[in-house]
């Protein structure tokens, strides 16, 4: 088993803006004022583009999908919550929330993959789960220790408990749930995606303790960590506003290690947090300004890691 990978699949933006449909539960979206929906694309590519030069500069294999058919998916950019990939060959199919981002689920994407040599032997599919109103968005909610089969999950309404515990079934995972809170006009609402606050890396972990206010969920997180040897760098709230757990370690050329993030989420952090993450990979940010603002998700959310054989 492998943490991580040296093949990602990211999706090109189309029909790119603020998604409504997300908004009521993303409080890190916000409208960009003053911005045609023409200009607000470009951008949005832009980033994307530049961010795709940056991996594959490094040996990281990116595989693009260009979406080509028209549809209304201003998220088509985030693949990792509808979509995750593993290393039999199997794939998880998830249920998403927004209804709009239910259509980001295309089959090129699949036929794309098995193009590249790459081997689909089996999809266990989440989808029915949304006739019931409840959803798991990949590793967006599922945060995996593949080496040590911990899948961390903080709940909130795109990341069901029982759904959790079905897919740590399905993919011998253990899990350890909790719940995470921002701070919103005063209130504590929970965080829509567990990797916004936490990342894990092959030795590391990055994560926002303070979100748990649970002392004894927040203790368990920790016990886990430190039993399977992470060391953890906490990050506070603030940080987490410039997408600082947004994270993901990936492996360049000659399996070298990156942890790659956004240049918000890089300038956010102190010296001493980027001296303890140095030990552990070498850092590569790109500016994503457009995308974070508008889609209220970051570096990580726009990679899917790929860990699927490939044919001979």
């Amino acid at each position: 088993m492998q943490q991580t990978t040296n093949t990602i699949l990211m999706v090109r933006p189309t029909h790119f803006r603020m998604n409504e449909q997300t908004a009521v539960n993303n409080y890190y979206q916000k409208e960009i004022a003053g911005i045609s929906q023409e200009n607000l694309q470009l951008k949005a590519q832009q980033e994307f583009d530049t961010f795709v030069e940056k991996l594959r500069s490094i040996n990281v294999n990116v595989i693009v999908f260009d979406p080509t058919d028209g549809l209304d998916t201003p998220d088509a950019h985030f693949p990792n919550n509808w979509i995750s990939f593993h290393e039999k060959g199997t794939i998880g199919l998830y249920p998403m929330f927004a209804e709009n981002r239910r259509l980001e689920r295309r089959e090129d994407v699949l036929f794309q993959l098995e193009k590249e040599g790459f081997q689909i032997k089996n999809i266990i599919d989440y989808t029915s789960a949304e006739d019931e109103g409840l959803f798991l968005e990949g590793t967006g909610s599922l945060l995996l220790d593949r080496v040590n089969r911990k899948a961390y999950c903080a709940l909130s309404e795109r990341a069901d408990e029982e759904l959790v515990i079905e897919f740590c079934e399905d993919f011998e995972y253990t899990p350890i749930v909790f719940s995470a809170n921002q701070t919103v006009d005063g209130e504590r609402m929970a965080i829509y995606h567990t990797n916004v606050l936490m990342c894990l890396g092959e030795t590391f972990a990055v994560i926002c303790l303070n979100s748990i206010d649970d002392k004894k969920e927040r203790k368990n997180v920790v016990k886990h960590l430190k039993a399977d040897n992470k060391e953890i760098i906490t990050i506070t709230e603030d940080q987490v506003n410039s997408f600082a757990g947004n994270m993901l370690q990936v492996k360049g050329k000659d399996d070298r290690l990156y942890i790659i993030m956004s240049q918000a989420a890089y300038d956010s952090l102190t010296q001493t947090q980027i001296t303890i993450l140095e030990k552990h990979g070498t850092i590569l940010y790109s500016s994503l300004d457009t995308i974070e603002a508008c889609g209220g998700g970051s570096a990580r959310c726009m990679m899917a890691e790929i860990f699927l054989p490939k044919t001979d």
